[in-house]
């Protein structure tokens, strides 16, 4: 079942369905003995695809390891955001063909958005025969039959649909962490902006009944989470699909009531943002004060291109709304070198970004994506052109970063530690909103929130000490 993005591109009025997930047992022996490795690339939303994929594969008695040359089993699980994306995943698969050749009972498989694609699956199937294994995002669930009949069958399963897509509860979860944990609210996207493959790859959108996902953080809470972050393309838009007058402001509500220390969200559409959010930001204090606010351009005529459909005066009224939050911090995404931008264009998202004095940015050169509308744009943008715009961006960007983090000096915040960090000596965390901070403390601060003094400054990351 060969995947194709005229069918992923239509959009109807079709009901969406709700499943259960139900476990098969007829699987449940095939992993004994056989451990699994899983590569994931891409967004927060593919991590947590690969949790599911994790505990799918342990219902069938795999178990984990952090060394490919170990695995028997090796997943990619694939973004299709960038031409970066693509290159390094059929780099890797260049690593695992070599691996498969001392290990030839080494079972192979590519998963997530690039299965998604025409082009990327049909290369797999004439020029990379010897993977195994390759499904999509709408069936990730039925990971365990298929993998079942590429064994029983010996040869490649190809099982990709290109459809609006429905939504299943409960498809078990093997989370990364113990303290922070992933709960998508929304699966795809409606937007369809003219450089962006996701409206293909991952659906129309489709929000979760509200009653699943206050369970799912209650569950949080009782196993003792501290934190959740809402997931969706689109978190704005949540609700917009049901007829329930429920939307994301409700959710945003409800979750906090919950009593979970911290809730996030990411990410957001402009175009989506309600006043009801931001009030309810400022009405909880466990609603963290951080917005992912993608810009993508500062220019109109960029933006129109795009397909954006907010304009400069617009996105500024919004950020200044979104300001009004106590201590908040703003991040954004940006798009460099969009066919047809011109030096003045690019000066008109330099000026958003010196207006805006974002805590840290994303940025990007443009990536044609096969399919989409910007990919068949006349590209008159030189490479070296786009270089130069992305580093005069980049110092730009890292400047007000490194201001950002200046007023965190002697400042006392809190942070919830959640790992290891690479500095000797310290476990690592994140504050409310959203810095990275190295905590000079031992294993037994794993999990807390702490009070901690911030001691010294770096552009991308924050020093301190416990201050309890």
């Amino acid at each position: 079942m060969l995947p194709s993005l005229l069918e992923a591109k239509k959009r109807t009025n079709n009901e969406v369905k709700n499943y259960k997930y139900t476990r098969c047992n007829d699987y449940n022996n095939i992993g004994i003995n056989k451990k699994y490795y899983i590569k994931t690339y891409g967004c927060q939303m593919n991590v947590h695809d690969s949790e599911n994929i994790k505990a799918l594969l342990e219902e069938m008695s795999f178990s984990e390891t952090d060394s490919m040359e170990d695995a028997d089993l090796i997943i990619l699980n694939t973004c299709a955001i960038r031409e970066n994306a693509h290159n390094k995943v059929f780099g890797f698969l260049g690593r695992v063909k070599h691996l498969k050749e001392t290990k030839p009972d080494i079972i192979t498989g590519i998963c997530g958005c690039m299965a998604q694609e025409e082009n990327v699956v049909s290369e797999i199937k004439n020029k990379y025969k010897w993977v195994d294994i390759v499904f999509g995002t709408h069936n990730l669930s039925e990971l365990p039959r298929i993998l079942n009949d590429s064994i029983k069958n010996n040869k490649q399963e190809i099982e990709v649909l290109s459809i609006e897509g429905d939504i299943i509860e409960d498809i078990p979860v093997k989370r990364d962490s113990k303290y922070k944990a992933w709960v998508n609210i929304m699966y795809g996207c409606d937007k369809f902006c003219t450089y962006c493959i996701v409206p293909y790859t991952r659906g129309k959108q489709r929000s979760r009944n509200p009653k699943d996902i206050i369970r799912e953080v209650e569950k949080l809470v009782q196993d003792g989470y501290k934190e959740v972050t809402l997931l969706g393309q689109n978190v704005n838009a949540y609700g917009k699909d049901l007829d329930l007058n429920y939307y994301m402001g409700d959710l945003l509500k409800d979750v906090a009531e919950t009593g979970i220390a911290r809730v996030r969200f990411v990410t957001s559409h402009p175009w989506d943002f309600t006043d009801d959010m931001i009030n309810i930001i400022k009405e909880y204090d466990n609603v963290m004060p951080y917005i992912h606010l993608p810009l993508q351009s500062g220019s109109d005529r960029i933006l129109k291109l795009m397909g954006r459909r907010y304009t400069k005066e617009s996105y500024l009224e919004l950020f200044n709304k979104l300001k009004t939050i106590p201590n908040v911090s703003i991040t954004t995404d940006i798009i460099v070198g969009f066919p047809g931008e011109t030096e003045e264009d690019f000066e008109e998202t330099l000026d958003v970004v010196n207006k805006c004095k974002y805590d840290s940015a994303f940025t990007f050169i443009f990536s044609p994506r096969d399919g989409t509308p910007a990919a068949k744009m006349k590209d008159d943008v030189t490479l070296t052109t786009k270089n130069e715009r992305l580093q005069r961006l980049n110092e730009l960007v890292n400047k007000y970063a490194s201001l950002n983090n200046q007023k965190y000096l002697n400042k006392i915040v809190d942070v919830l530690i959640e790992d290891r960090s690479n500095k000797d000596g310290c476990l690592m965390g994140y504050t409310d909103t959203m810095k990275l901070v190295n905590v000079k403390c031992d294993d037994s601060y794993l999990g807390k929130l702490v009070k901690v003094k911030i001691t010294d400054i770096k552009t991308w990351s924050l020093d301190g000490e416990l201050a309890e």
